[in-house]
């Protein structure tokens, strides 16, 4: 694959999609606040850019994946920023789960450059990333995603393809997010339920994974809420607070109630409350053995 990229953020999401593009040929320049994590992928064949603007090549192709709205707009604004350094034609690939709002605020800020801007934010744990297993949700201008196609597949399994608003991808990813935070809740509820009741909740777990819910959200999350162990965190809580507040925000600009995402917020901020903010999102549940009184 003869395609030059630059790639931005190397958390736990992140370093697994770049060796994965690494792997397939692309030469790529990579760039992470603490520089540290940048350095098992020299070995790779990566090239460091001391500076997140450094990624960035004229008319060229940069993905970042950060942790939230913030992070990505300090990297694109900015007389340093991507923005300026792709300038005309360059393309800028957001895997980050923000705001619609503000995926189409930076696109505005890319298309004063002669630039463009992708959404594609994706599904998927870490696991999921290293194994190339993720769902990308894209959305933008029809040339600039043919353009990065092949890089897109290189990270996922599948793309799915919300048109040419820069924020549609983002309230694709949200509403698959908060079906998860919603699902993780009714598991909570249903399996304390058996537990009262005398009933081992594991065994109740793998009948509903393998019938009426035979998917991953109700076998992977189903098993860690069933067993009671969210540790160690392959989504971690404080990012879940993020995106089911990007939720009601995302709800609330359209005037849609979301009761449920309201209760699933409240829940995060109680788990926070009670120091599980090392855990995975999956520690939302801990909320209802809380409720029942069950250490």
């Amino acid at each position: 694959m003869a395609i030059e990229a630059g790639f931005i953020g190397l958390g736990a999401m992140g370093a697994p999609m770049a060796a994965n593009l690494l792997a397939a040929g692309v030469k790529l320049t990579v760039h992470n606040r603490t520089a540290a994590r940048a350095e098992p992928l020299r070995a790779q064949g990566a090239i460091i850019a001391p500076a997140a603007g450094d990624a960035a090549q004229p008319g060229g192709i940069v993905m970042t994946m950060l942790a939230d709205d913030g992070a990505v707009e300090s990297v694109v604004g900015g007389p340093g920023g991507i923005a300026a350094r792709l300038g005309a034609g360059g393309v800028h690939v957001s895997m980050s789960t923000i705001a619609p709002a503000t995926a189409r605020r930076l696109a505005r800020i890319h298309q004063a450059h002669g630039g463009f801007y992708l959404a594609a934010p994706v599904f998927g744990r870490p696991d999921n990333a290293a194994a190339r297993q993720l769902v990308v949700c894209v959305s933008g201008p029809a040339a600039a995603k043919q353009r990065v196609r092949p890089l897109l597949d290189a990270v996922g399994c599948a793309v799915f393809d919300y048109g040419e608003d820069a924020g549609a991808a983002n309230v694709a990813k949200l509403t698959g997010n908060f079906l998860i935070a919603a699902a993780l809740e009714a598991m909570g509820e249903a399996f304390t339920m058996a537990e009262r009741n005398g009933v081992e909740r594991t065994k109740v777990a793998e009948m509903l994974g393998k019938t009426l819910f035979a998917c991953p959200v109700y076998q992977r999350y189903g098993e860690a809420v069933a067993k009671k162990q969210h540790l160690p965190a392959g989504f971690a809580l404080p990012l879940g607070l993020k995106d089911v507040e990007l939720v009601l925000q995302t709800g609330r600009e359209a005037n849609v109630p979301m009761p449920i995402a309201s209760l699933v917020r409240d829940r995060l901020i109680a788990a926070l409350a009670h120091g599980r903010a090392g855990m995975d999102w999956s520690a939302l549940a801990l909320g209802v053995l809380d409720d029942a009184g069950i250490e």
